[in-house]
């Protein structure tokens, strides 16, 4: 079983070409969050990794249907590029994501790849929040 936490443009309550794509591709499973921080990059947002148990980043998390294809996708609409890792927007991989429910799972995430010394933390930690 393949989860993916997703905490932007791909979140099932926007509706926009790559999050009807991922809903046709995939279930919902639930909300929850991971342990990071979120900024505004452009008209969308970027969630880096944090260690601190109090930083979070609200998003949903997606059962996946069909992974590879998916994947395929999905990297190329969000920048990540496992041939340059260096200068993908964002890279792919698991990570703890805690449900609303009490439950702990591993998910994919896409998380952001650039630095993030110029870029304004989203404080709400949700981007829907934001948008």
């Amino acid at each position: 079983m393949e989860y993916l936490f997703v905490y932007g443009t791909l979140q099932d309550i926007l509706d926009n070409e790559m999050s009807r794509f991922l809903s046709t591709n995939s279930e919902i499973f639930g909300k929850g969050f991971i342990h990071g921080k979120l900024y505004k990059i452009s008209w969308f947002p970027g969630a880096v990794l944090s260690k601190t148990p109090s930083e979070k980043v609200y998003g949903s998390i997606f059962k996946l249907k069909t992974i590879e294809n998916t994947f395929k996708v999905l990297d190329n609409y969000e920048g990540c590029d496992a041939n340059n890792p260096k200068t993908s927007l964002f890279f792919r991989e698991t990570t703890t994501v805690f449900l609303e429910n009490g439950n702990i799972i591993n998910a994919w995430v896409y998380l952001y790849n650039q630095n993030v010394d110029d870029k304004k933390r989203i404080f709400s930690r949700d981007f829907l929040k934001d948008a």
